[in-house]
């Protein structure tokens, strides 16, 4: 499988309905970018795609609930290469649900998701990372592909 780096961008709670210059709200978008080094606001990146919004409900973070659920398996499924998040079992209240995979998206909320603000942006390479210490924290050697040779460490030069 060959590694394809990208940076996922969280945006949540855009304007309020409510302000006074008349912007609408907009949901919670999970963008999927070509990575760049730099700070966390960048001009011009190029989006490569959005990640699907559930059905039901939408994205969440900076919380841990079904926002932050229905993130954390678009994100995973996402890098892990599991393609769409209802088929592969990592859904939040997908039927049959997949206990390994349930756990790790479940975790990921809890480490990572629900401690992020409004905008923010993730690497692949920290998302595999962060997933391959996790299965071997818990002793699981059935590891999905793209955790056997994970992307080399990348410095900015």
């Amino acid at each position: 499988m060959a590694y394809e780096d990208c940076t996922y961008h969280g945006i949540q709670d855009g304007p309020d309905s409510n302000r006074s210059d008349g912007e609408k709200w907009q949901p919670a978008r999970i963008l999927v970018e070509e990575p760049e080094f730099g700070p966390t606001e960048r001009q011009d990146v190029t989006v490569l795609r959005d990640l699907a919004e559930p059905e039901f409900g939408g994205f969440g973070w900076g919380y841990n609930g079904g926002g932050t659920s229905a993130a954390a398996a678009a994100i995973l499924a996402d890098a892990l290469g599991l393609g769409d998040p209802d088929k592969c079992g990592i859904a939040y209240a997908t039927s049959p649900e997949d206990e390994v995979l349930a756990q790790l998206r479940e975790d990921f909320c809890d480490d990572v998701l629900s401690q992020l603000c409004d905008q923010w942006r993730l690497r692949r390479g920290v998302v595999l990372r962060w997933s391959l210490a996790w299965y071997l924290q818990r002793g699981i050697n059935e590891l999905p592909a793209a955790l056997r040779q994970l992307p080399p460490l990348q410095s900015q030069t």
